[in-house]
């Protein structure tokens, strides 16, 4: 990266956003991190608002947005179910008004731009692992598809603006990813395990458990994310970035009671609707052109962030509020 290269990151303020703000200013970057907080948190950039070459702007992608930039990062949308199927019309709205508007400001000032898009495109698989040439098995009325959807339609009009104007592009399908400063109430599976589990509460299964995930740490995903930004003009995507490594929900849960001492027990719900059966990445391509593999193993990435989530309960005003959320 060029010294002093400017960089708007969308959703800049949700958990992967300010992880890669503090990387990318950790590089010398000068970044731009925009967010309308509807998922994303002050909190999560705080420690960076006094950094001389960070800014912080409440913006709304589906808004456009008039700055000089060299490279952005379009993270901007809730990525959880219960945010993103909580307004799922401004969800849909995020994924493609926030494409057109971020591609019209690569195209003004000439930047590079990536996309994360997000391992859903592929719906409930009937490929596994999932490859990239892989076209998805999704519902496109379903409830959670707002999200699905608009993440593809996004890669349509990426591919469409560097075919038509000549854009330098980047899509990477992002895989589960965990790690510090997670929403607490996100719903995803390992905020909800730990959770549950350092409150002692039962921990929830949807079905048997059986389902299976891969889960990268977040500090990886980053690494993937800059690598790729960084690369040629030839290599554009979409692109896998996960872990490979796949573990079942129930052996998610089975760690998670392990690593935290807890006595939480499990009990099982029926299965949501649409719920992908399997989920795992083929990253062939990524260590190919990237160079790149997840080094995190699980046990090391769920103590450290078992550890945040710690931290995060010693406040009495969270812990209410999460030990009424996860009842």
């Amino acid at each position: 990266m060029h010294l002093e290269q400017r960089v708007l990151i969308t959703g800049g303020a949700g958990f992967l956003g300010s992880h890669l703000c503090e990387r990318l200013l950790a590089k010398g970057a000068n970044v731009i991190c925009a967010d309308n907080f509807f998922s994303g948190t002050r909190s999560n950039v705080e420690h960076l608002l006094e950094h001389r070459r960070f800014e912080l702007v409440r913006h709304d992608v589906t808004f456009p947005l008039y700055i000089e930039v060299d490279q952005i990062y379009n993270l901007a949308c809730p990525a959880s179910p219960i945010h993103y199927q909580r307004d799922p019309v401004q969800t849909t709205k995020t994924s493609v008004h926030g494409a057109i508007n971020m591609l019209g400001l690569a195209k003004r000032v000439g930047a590079k731009i990536l996309q994360a898009s997000t391992s859903e495109v592929y719906g409930d698989p009937y490929v596994h692992p999932q490859t990239e040439d892989y076209w998805g098995n999704v519902n496109p009325i379903g409830p959670r598809f707002c999200y699905d959807e608009g993440k593809r339609c996004a890669e349509t009009l990426f591919f469409d603006y560097k075919r038509q104007h000549k854009l330098r592009i980047k899509v990477a399908r992002i895989f589960n990813t965990y790690g510090p400063r997670m929403h607490p109430n996100d719903g995803r599976v390992v905020s909800n395990f730990i959770i549950q589990a350092l409150l002692g509460r039962d921990i929830t299964l949807y079905g048997e458990g059986q389902q299976t995930r891969s889960f990268c740490y977040v500090d990886d995903l980053i690494d993937g994310l800059i690598r790729l930004m960084e690369t040629g003009d030839g290599v554009f995507g979409p692109i896998n970035v996960g872990n490979p490594e796949e573990f079942t929900i129930r052996q998610l849960a089975e760690q998670v009671i392990d690593l935290t001492g807890s006595r939480s027990k499990m009990v099982h719900r029926p299965m949501p609707q649409d719920d992908p059966r399997q989920r795992r990445p083929d990253i062939s391509w990524a260590q190919s052109v990237l160079d790149w593999a997840p080094r995190t193993q699980l046990r090391e990435g769920l103590l450290r962030t078992i550890s945040y989530f710690e931290k995060l309960l010693s406040d009495e005003t969270v812990e209410g509020r999460l030990t009424t959320a996860v009842a």
